[in-house]
């Protein structure tokens, strides 16, 4: 997995971003309005999630229109697929212990 888009995930504001742009494709202005930010400040994380390439965009008209890359996401639940596994084990165990104590 890049680590340059764990770490541009890991800031919160770009997370806000990420969750918008999972309902829908934007406009920097939607994003402005829909996070009550800034342009220059929407437009300063949108940079680094392009560059990390979370996010790509796309001009129609006078608008760049941003939307999610997948190829980033695949990667993180491909990096999180063994620690799914460890929880899951975990959880089954705790589930048994306590069906055991009834």
């Amino acid at each position: 997995m890049s680590v340059d888009a764990l770490a541009v995930l890991a800031e919160p504001t770009r997370r806000r971003i990420v969750e918008a742009l999972r309902r829908s494709d934007h406009s920097v202005g939607d994003l402005v309005a829909a996070l009550d930010m800034s342009q220059p400040a929407v437009s300063k994380h949108l940079k680094v999630l392009r560059e990390a390439g979370v996010v790509s965009a796309r001009t129609v008209a006078q608008h760049r229109i941003y939307t999610l890359e997948p190829g980033p996401f695949r990667e993180l639940d491909a990096w999180l697929a063994p620690y799914r596994t460890l929880w899951t084990r975990s959880l089954d165990a705790l589930e048994r212990h306590l069906d055991s104590k009834e």
